[in-house]
């Protein structure tokens, strides 16, 4: 991966959720280790989502961008699409009239602006109220009756809430009740762990067909498997009769169990069956309604796309074990088990399972690296790069691109 010049942080990303916990859209950073001047961060980020083409790999969700008042004046601003972005004001002072102003004018051609940091009505919040769509309030810093003013001196006009830095579900419960529309953290990538938990009935299905496919047997064992699972085998039918044979349409529908199982591959049903058990218990196995899959999903095809960095072919036997990794370190959050417990019902390679239990091998320094990444942890990433392999030499521009290119794929616009 090469591509723009080599940038000098990385593209972190938050997630920010809507009220039924669906992704909205994602707030990002430009960091790295060393500290950046605000207005060069605002400059850099900016730059790069135009570079790696941002608006089109986050599909119809927003990006939150951090816009100091120095970088509010430049021109470089309207080089943003005004329907991909919310501009966030990171404003300290009193706003002058030349600042009022420039907010009038990016209102005028179609940004959203949000006030950040807000602490209650005062000379800083007063004159942009009527300028912004979205009010960010740091929840971790007020206690109950404080939001609740902060929330309630809001609550006549036009703007949606965003309680930013949640870091638990009743935090977020008790910000819904107050009012909030959108919710800023990873609190949802949190899940308690707990040894001995009893998975469901879906999920022990789902373990067993998919412990059967990682264990490579006959496709009868796989379909006898289907069969005694019909709702299972009633969505392999639709997603082969969907999309047909890689992607492409089927001159005939499948009808045969056997030649749909033979049809979509053995790679393409593991990650499926691996998606559906990140799937919310109510709805289909769609990244767009499971914020937790999105981080598993993502997860998985970075570490694909990292690997296919390197000379072709030195690490084509890892690539295929790569997606599988990635999302399988996600599943304690999913299921609420430890790795290890996961794993005993489930038949991996064993670079797989070294990865995933002691971060061994390159497998398990990419997994660790991505960890680092997920976390906007700059020192932990840049720790990481330098003892990678002179096989897979990677820099903070190699996580960015391949971040905007798994964005793209997990959102249908890429292989």
């Amino acid at each position: 991966m090469s591509e723009p010049a080599r940038p000098t942080a990385f593209l972190f990303r938050q997630p920010i959720l809507d009220r039924e916990q669906a992704l909205a859209g994602y707030r990002l950073s430009f960091r790295g280790s060393e500290e950046l001047p605000e207005s060069n961060a605002a400059a850099a980020l900016c730059a790069t989502y135009g570079e790696l083409g941002m608006q089109s790999a986050l599909g119809h969700r927003r990006a939150f961008l951090g816009i100091d008042t120095d970088f509010l004046q430049q021109d470089a601003i309207e080089l943003l699409p005004p329907t991909g972005v919310v501009l966030e004001l990171l404003v300290d002072e009193p706003p002058n009239q030349a600042m009022l102003k420039r907010c009038d004018r990016l209102r005028d051609r179609g940004y959203a602006l949000a006030l950040t940091d807000y602490r209650g009505i005062d000379p800083r919040s007063r004159p942009l109220l009527p300028m912004v769509e979205v009010i960010k309030i740091r929840v971790g810093a007020a206690d109950e009756d404080e939001l609740r003013n902060l929330a309630g001196s809001l609550r006549k006009l036009p703007v949606r809430l965003l309680a930013q830095d949640v870091d638990s579900h009743e935090q977020l419960q008790r910000c819904c009740q107050l009012g909030f529309e959108l919710f800023q953290g990873r609190y949802f990538a949190q899940g308690e762990i707990v040894s001995g938990r009893r998975l469901s009935a879906s999920q022990l299905a789902l373990i067993r067909v998919l412990d059967l496919v990682e264990r490579d047997v006959e496709t009868p064992v796989i379909e006898d498997a289907f069969k005694h699972e019909p709702a299972l085998t009633l969505n392999l039918l639709r997603i082969v009769n969907s999309v047909g044979h890689r992607g492409s349409r089927l001159s005939q529908p499948v009808t045969s169990l056997r030649h749909a199982i033979t049809l979509f591959g053995r790679r393409q049903l593991r990650r499926w069956l691996s998606l559906l058990l990140f799937a919310p218990a109510h709805g289909a196995a769609d990244p767009a309604c499971s914020p937790l899959l999105q981080v598993a999903a993502l997860r998985g095809r970075m570490m694909e796309l990292l690997l296919e960095a390197g000379p072709p072919g030195s690490h084509r036997n890892l690539a295929e074990l790569a997606f599988l990794t990635g999302i399988l370190s996600m599943m304690p959050v999913a299921l609420g088990l430890p790795i290890e417990e996961i794993l005993e019902q489930i038949a991996v390679d064993s670079e797989v399972r070294s990865a995933l239990c002691q971060y061994d091998g390159l497998l398990g320094k990419l997994l660790a690296l991505l960890q680092c990444f997920d976390n906007d942890d700059a020192t932990g990433c840049d720790r990481l790069l330098a003892v990678l392999p002179p096989s897979l030499a990677l820099d903070r521009q190699d996580l960015n691109i391949a971040l905007s290119m798994a964005l793209r794929w997990l959102n249908g616009d890429g292989d």
